[in-house]
């Protein structure tokens, strides 16, 4: 038999102990893991837990990102209207929350302790908050989408969201309370209610400069479709703290490649592709490919893509854009608006 590489040892011991903490994490629960028995179950020394993840909170975020990356294709038919793809976004939602008459622990009830875990931490509370802006405007643009003469939707997708978190939550820490098919019936009424919702402009700062560059970018995998990401149009390096910045940059009419970058790329990488793959998997049962938006979400979490961007160093503040034409960077631009700032020239179409 041929003698692994060190890349393919490191990938090895990485997969067994992503699945050792997974059955260590179902049996026991967060609190109760021990890094000591997913070693056990890995076979492999506590030294090499720690050489793959950091801490038991990173790992157990990777795990999380694992599972849902694994989820298999929905079998139900998109919906074709604003009502229909709500519904079908929170029944295929409640779907998988656990219910009453589950044990404590187990599979179901994997990923209960993830909101107590990013609420414990400042470092994983602005991020998430981000995170979840992102989901509602992937959301809400796919709404308008299904019904372009509604307006903007982002607020009737953070109605969504919100009631579906909070289900979620609740099938938590009170199993058995509530009726989960009322939570479906009220964001499909999500469809009929009149927010308010307007988008302004938000004419920010940055401003773009006309470049001719080289583009090398590294591949990489879209989050939304897990297809290799085109890496053309706007590429968007955004910070965790950022990440609802890409609004501005798609409603300028461009395609848009998001990366995000971080300062603390163990525990916020594998937060970041659990909450965009978790959406992808609600997406792709409720809405047709046509109506997503023209947006692809890339973790960077070595920095390679920013770099190949021109943005050397990255935290979680970051916010620089590139416009990619026929291979090359034809424009960039630093700071709040960025993206906004090189989508499109003044006067284009604005509809993301």
């Amino acid at each position: 038999m041929a003698r692994l590489t060190r890349a393919e040892t490191q990938e090895r011991n990485r997969a067994r102990v992503l699945a050792a903490a997974r059955a260590e994490f179902a049996e026991r629960g967060f609190r109760d893991a021990k890094v000591d028995g997913i070693a056990d179950r890995a076979d492999l020394t506590r030294g090499a837990v720690y050489s793959n993840f950091p801490g038991k909170r990173s790992l157990y975020f990777a795990v999380l990102a694992d599972a849902a990356a694994r989820a298999p294709e929905p079998s139900t038919e998109p919906g074709r209207t604003v009502r229909e793809a709500l519904g079908l976004l929170a029944r295929t939602w409640v779907a998988g929350l656990p219910m009453a008459t589950d044990p404590a622990h187990g599979a179901a009830r994997l990923g209960v302790d993830l909101v107590p875990e990013v609420m414990a931490d400042e470092v994983t509370r602005l991020p998430y908050a981000q995170l979840l802006m992102l989901d509602a405007i992937v959301l809400g643009l796919a709404l308008e989408r299904l019904d372009p003469t509604a307006g903007r939707l982002v607020r009737v997708a953070e109605a969504a969201l919100t009631a579906l978190h909070g289900a979620t939550a609740l099938a938590a820490a009170a199993p058995g309370f509530g009726e989960i098919f009322n939570v479906v019936r009220a964001c499909e009424q999500l469809a009929d209610l009149d927010l308010d919702d307007r988008w302004f402009d938000p004419h920010l700062a940055a401003a773009a400069h006309v470049v001719d560059e080289p583009w090398e970018p590294v591949p990489a995998t879209d989050l939304l479709t897990g297809e290799p990401a085109p890496l053309d149009g706007v590429v968007l390096v955004l910070g965790t703290h950022r990440v609802a910045a890409v609004e501005a940059a798609l409603r300028a009419g461009a395609a848009v490649t998001a990366v995000v970058v971080t300062g603390q790329p163990d525990e916020l990488a594998p937060l970041v592709r659990l909450t965009v793959t978790e959406l992808r998997n609600h997406l792709r049962g409720a809405f047709p490919r046509s109506a997503w938006p023209r947006l692809r979400v890339v973790v960077d979490d070595r920095g390679f893509l920013a770099a190949a961007a021109g943005v050397p160093s990255v935290g979680d503040t970051t916010e620089s854009a590139v416009r990619v034409e026929a291979g090359r960077i034809v424009a960039r631009a630093t700071g709040f608006g960025a993206g906004d700032a090189v989508a499109t020239p003044a006067g284009a179409d604005r509809s993301p």
